[in-house]
């Protein structure tokens, strides 16, 4: 079963606090799972129940559903936590995150140099642990007969900086698509979507028109597709997972065929070049913390892939899942 990711998480995004998160274990599909203790337990974890203090965790939307899935899991555990979950976008994360407001930053892209040097200006070491693979969904309304896959040459023709003011037509994109307006929806420049299409699309990073529809909460993006006839968007997986019956997605022909977005093309890599890793990044001091030690081991336990998978994104391997819990153990 999916997570309901916007009728019932979206709307506490701002401030998540415990009894908010903690109503998952009456509604959700993660009910059941939260009654096991064991879980997610480890040899280095205080027995579940034993633990308190509060986590903070920003950054962005697509890994959200993640570590809130995680976070609502690991409260039912233990009811003396507090894990708060926002979603500044993965630029806006890491802002947080250097600066020492938060302990963990959610990205859906590697960290950048000036990123890195802001945290080292201000003593913030931290530890980069992968969590999921995303497939990178391009999208448009169910009622769009025509796009059913594009080639990466035409989404730099849709996305590229010349585009702008430009190419606002179908048929400017391929000549056999009809004479209809071209409605753009996408990740605002703070998200790390933005940062990884615009960089796999168009070459360069942050390189991009900037005449479309932007916000950072993929909720929008998905509500401006899903209203107009002629919009394309794009945003991580899990959104269009929850939202099938709401858009369509294009198959992606990155030069070896029309490749639609799944589990199993991103598994057997056909699905490329929008497959990409998701990260969470986790202050290094913090760990110290029994309470977010405990928590992130939680996140990094292979016994918990299923909320990986439940939110729509393809989960580590087990070797990948060694690796991460010896990342954070070093």
């Amino acid at each position: 079963m999916a997570f309901n990711l916007f009728s019932k998480r979206t709307a506490s995004l701002a401030v998540l606090t415990a009894v908010t998160l903690s109503l998952a274990a009456c509604g959700s599909g993660t009910s059941t799972t939260a009654e096991s203790p064991e879980a997610g337990a480890t040899a280095e974890s205080p027995a579940a129940g034993n633990l308190s203090g509060s986590i903070l965790a920003d950054g962005s939307s697509t890994v959200f559903p993640i570590t809130e899935a995680m976070a609502e899991e690991f409260m039912a555990k233990n009811p003396g936590v507090q894990v708060t979950v926002g979603t500044s976008g993965t630029g806006g994360g890491f802002e947080k995150f250097c600066n020492n407001e938060t302990q963990i930053s959610n990205a859906s892209r590697g960290i950048k140099d000036e990123e890195k040097e802001k945290c080292a200006a201000a003593g913030v070491e931290f530890v980069e642990i992968p969590v999921a693979t995303d497939a990178l969904t391009v999208v448009v309304n169910p009622e769009n007969d025509w796009a059913s896959c594009l080639t990466i040459e035409e989404l730099a023709t849709i996305w590229g900086p010349d585009a702008q003011g430009k190419v606002s037509n179908w048929n400017q994109v391929r000549s056999s698509f009809p004479d209809a307006p071209l409605a753009l929806y996408g990740p605002g420049t703070d998200s790390g979507t933005f940062d990884y299409f615009t960089d796999t699309v168009n070459g360069e990073e942050g390189d991009s028109r900037g005449d479309y529809t932007a916000s950072e909460d993929d909720n929008v993006l998905v509500q401006g597709v899903e209203g107009d006839k002629n919009a394309l968007g794009y945003f991580g997986y899990a959104y269009y997972a929850e939202n099938q019956d709401k858009l369509k997605a294009v198959e992606i022909d990155g030069g070896e065929g029309c490749v639609a977005p799944n589990e199993e093309d991103v598994l057997n890599g056909t699905y490329k070049p929008l497959s990409r890793p998701l990260f969470v990044y986790v202050n290094k001091a913090a760990l110290a913390k029994p309470e977010f030690k405990a928590f992130v081991d939680f996140i990094t336990d292979p016994a918990n892939k299923q909320f990986v998978s439940e939110t729509g994104y393809v989960p580590l391997s087990d070797e990948q899942y060694t690796e991460a819990k010896g990342l954070v153990s070093q």
